[in-house]
């Protein structure tokens, strides 16, 4: 299969020394995916302190730490910064830096557009978090924005919530098409579809999703609105509206960005557990297809988050059924992962035990996940803590554990030198138990009954142990965070120097400098002939050293 090229690009200064006008003005992608990176770590922070509020204010009963206001704009700020300002942006920043090293690219296919991207992300980020200094206060309305209770909050926060959306919407757009395009037409000689890394198939999947749903989410958060400003009546019911019109438009997009945001921490994972287990991994083209399945059933079952609206019985029965059906290609993958490890040589260092960790506990949320598909449960649990626990099992226990092993994999390749694992193991165990000390009892309560949003509860049960365990298990989580915040301190400067392939690892990146050159590549790139070209080449090495 025949693959267009681009001709190299001028050579420009090392991407490495330009100071504050040269970061601002950069159409590099390496530059803008460590951006990328940094500002949705920043941001992740943030929205780390809110929680850690919201489970200070849950610690005891009768609390008063917060008001139930303040509470309210806590979980709302919490949710949105989570979502639309770290995990999906920050696969927009691995990618970007990742995606031409791996295809063998020169940058990636505009620039320009590259940059305006980024920039319209962070411009989102700040107009969000200008809410807290509004008038009536940060958004309490939840990062869902139902009306009728949107349509009628008071004061401007709700407003530049949704401008911000809107603003980061384009953002993520104009990214995912920039991506689809590299991935397309820049590819390397002999780079052909099913010899491209699992990491930029995930991407693939991951922009063509966002190209599809932003579009549905722009529209109703347009019509929400005119309903706030323009006195029009599309989600009012008492009008003429229809306030599940919302959330059916909301859920087409908000489902699939569950997968939007777990599908790159997949191909994360992907290329990491092969490279220490010391083996190819398990059943490729099953991973490939995988992927793409899991992306097409998640624009079918938007409606299981609606299963209490009183939809009806054949609907409840097909939601179900389709939720259900995703199970089989995630199954695929975590029973592939699982292969790959089987009988290998496992190197235990920390990319690999944030990665094993994302198989472990993205399976519980999965299991957790396929209880909810089921209408009759889900009617018992919906809107109680069961659904915080999935939610949070999913995404931070998949998304974040994903992104934590990611970061360590390509720290070397982005500085250029390595963290320390001694720090890093410490983070990884004080990550993993704070995880599930404050998510795992969430299930109980949740089975218990207690509501989801609710800022206090009344003494005695079962209820105030459980939420101070989960509280205990935050600051704890809290201190691994912390450790690799340290970790990042120590070895920035005092870190040891990685070489250009200090994993042995299997794809392209790994045949430049760490970091890279302007050019990403200072030699001519071997010809592809497999989805592990660093090991071909390697095995040449050897063979012709041998003869």
């Amino acid at each position: 299969m025949a693959v267009n090229h681009v001709e190299a690009r001028p050579y420009r200064p090392d991407w490495k020394r330009g100071r504050v006008a040269g970061w601002v003005t950069t159409v590099d992608h390496k530059r803008i995916g460590l951006l990328y990176i940094a500002t949705t770590l920043v941001f992740f922070l943030a929205g780390g302190v809110l929680a850690l509020l919201m489970r200070a204010q849950l610690a005891t009963p009768n609390e008063q730490f917060i008001t139930k206001e303040s509470y309210n704009e806590l979980f709302t700020m919490h949710g949105v910064t989570m979502i639309f300002l770290v995990v999906v942006p920050i696969f927009a920043g691995f990618a970007n830096f990742l995606v031409p090293l791996m295809i063998g690219a020169r940058d990636m296919a505009f620039p320009r557009l590259n940059a305006l991207s980024y920039w319209l992300f962070l411009f989102g980020g700040i107009v969000l978090y200008s809410s807290w200094f509004s008038t009536g206060g940060a958004p309490d309305v939840g990062w869902t924005i139902y009306p009728p209770n949107s349509v009628f909050a008071g004061g401007t926060g709700v407003d530049l919530l949704i401008l911000s959306l809107h603003i980061l919407s384009i953002s993520s757009l104009l990214g995912a098409i920039n991506l689809i395009v590299t991935i397309h037409r820049m590819r390397a000689p002999g780079m052909t579809w099913m010899r491209l890394p699992l990491f930029v198939w995930s991407i693939e999947v991951y922009a063509a999703m966002l190209v599809v749903v932003l579009p549905a989410l722009s529209a109703g958060l347009t019509l929400l609105l005119l309903d706030r400003k323009a006195d029009t009546h599309f989600f009012l019911p008492a009008e003429g509206g229809n306030a599940l019109l919302y959330q059916h438009v909301f859920w087409f997009f908000g489902h699939p960005e569950v997968y939007i945001m777990i599908l790159p921490a997949m191909g994360i994972i992907s290329e990491i557990l092969p490279v220490f287990a010391r083996k190819p991994i398990f059943g490729y083209a099953a991973m490939v297809l995988a992927l793409v399945a899991i992306g097409f059933f998640s624009l079918l079952v938007w409606a299981h988050h609606m299963f209490t609206v009183g939809l009806s019985r054949p609907l409840l029965g097909f939601f179900m059924v389709a939720s259900m059906v995703i199970a089989i290609p995630t199954g695929i993958k975590i029973f592939n992962w699982l292969a790959t490890t089987w009988r290998g040589n496992l190197i235990f260092d920390t990319p690999m035990l944030y990665a094993l960790g994302f198989v472990g506990v993205f399976t519980i949320g999965g299991l957790s996940g396929i209880f909810l598909a089921a209408f009759p449960f889900d009617w018992q649990v919906h809107d109680s803590y069961f659904v915080v626990a999935h939610l949070h099992y999913v995404l931070f226990g998949g998304s974040m554990f994903g992104i934590f092993a990611g970061l360590h994999y390509w720290w070397p390749k982005l500085f250029g030198r390595l963290l320390d694992e001694r720090l890093g193991k410490l983070s990884f165990w004080l990550v993993l138990a704070g995880f599930n000390l404050t998510f795992f009892p969430q299930h109980m309560l949740g089975m218990m009954g207690m509501p989801r949003r609710i800022y206090t509860y009344g003494q005695g049960g079962a209820w105030e142990w459980y939420n101070l365990a989960s509280t205990i298990g935050a600051g704890v989580m809290g201190v691994g965070i912390a450790v690799i915040a340290l970790n990042v301190i120590v070895t920035t400067r005092r870190g040891r120097r990685a070489g250009g392939d200090p994993w042995r690892g299997d794809t392209l990146e790994w045949y430049t400098t760490s970091p890279p050159p302007p050019e990403n590549f200072d030699r001519p790139l071997p010809y592809i002939s497999s989805a592990r070209p660093l090991r071909d080449l390697r095995r040449r090495i050897q063979e012709s050293g041998a003869g």
